[in-house]
């Protein structure tokens, strides 16, 4: 496959200066430059139509003043294999999102280019927020997701959903197999028991570990019009685990919170401005 798009990619010496690892070094530079470029690595299969997934993380950058950066990841097909990005730059300290609107309201336009129809579900996955601002994100963030998509139009009513993701907890799950105590296998879910009453909540182990207790995952549903069975959110989300380009496996949170996270990284580590708006559909930063 010939891709018309130049790219390159960093390795430091001391990466390929082993020669038992040189061809998995090779691999996997050539799978980063494929997804910078458009490339598609692997897909998996969401029954739900006409979907957008977005995901959105902030970075604080101490060298240039302490300014926040939001980043905001959208995808725009159905396999999840593609995605649209945008970052906001934000005051000293700022966690929640002043920019969203517009981001969001980009993404939507991104998405009606692409496809030439808008979504007709929309899941927001939000990351770095902790149980104290979970009424800020409520009364703030999603306030300005409702007023993005009514800035579309006054007919377009998309369904909603919002999921907080959370993975500093201190909660743990063992199994019982084979008569011995072991980590629960990758995609087990917890949404009873420990979880809250007055919550939409559930946890999810999604990795596997050889070495000490896996950590799960805790998703915190705090706005719902999808209407989707607990059962349906839970597997969507746990497929989203396996699409982080930058891994040959599964991760800890869905892959446009992981996307979000490298992406505001990325721009408060080493650009500290906003990345130029041609690279708004490409993984320029994996």
């Amino acid at each position: 496959i010939i891709y018309p798009r130049p790219s390159n990619q960093c390795v430091v010496s001391r990466t390929i200066s082993r020669p038992q690892a040189l061809m998995t070094v090779a691999t996997k530079l050539a799978l980063q430059m494929i997804c910078k470029m458009g490339g598609e690595l692997w897909a998996v299969e969401v029954p739900i139509k006409q979907i957008m997934i977005v995901g959105i993380d902030c970075y604080h950058d101490n060298t240039s003043g302490g300014r926040s950066i939001g980043a905001l990841v959208a995808s725009l097909n159905q396999g999840m294999t593609r995605w649209f990005s945008r970052t906001v730059l934000q005051r000293k300290g700022q966690e929640l999102m002043d920019g969203l609107k517009m981001a969001l309201c980009a993404a939507l336009k991104h998405y009606l280019k692409v496809n030439k129809q808008l979504p007709a579900r929309i899941f927001v996955f939000r990351d770095g927020v902790g149980d104290g601002q979970l009424h800020s994100v409520v009364n703030y963030e999603i306030t300005q997701i409702i007023d993005s998509i009514k800035s579309i139009g006054p007919d377009y009513e998309p369904r909603l959903s919002v999921i907080v993701v959370k993975k500093r907890i201190n909660c743990r799950f063992f199994a019982y197999l084979d008569g011995k105590v072991t980590n629960p296998p990758p995609g087990t879910v917890v949404d009873t028991e420990v979880t809250r009453r007055e919550w939409y909540d559930f946890y999810i182990v999604s990795q596997a570990t050889r070495l000490g207790s896996v950590s799960p995952t805790h998703y915190n549903v705090v706005y719902d019009t999808n209407g989707l069975k607990p059962d349906y959110m839970q597997r969507l989300t746990y497929k989203l685990c396996h699409m982080y380009y930058n891994w040959q496996g599964i991760i800890r949170v869905p892959a446009p919170c992981q996307y979000a996270h490298k992406l505001a990284f990325l721009v408060g580590q080493s650009i500290h401005r906003e990345p130029n708006v041609k690279l708004d559909d490409y993984l320029f930063y994996l």
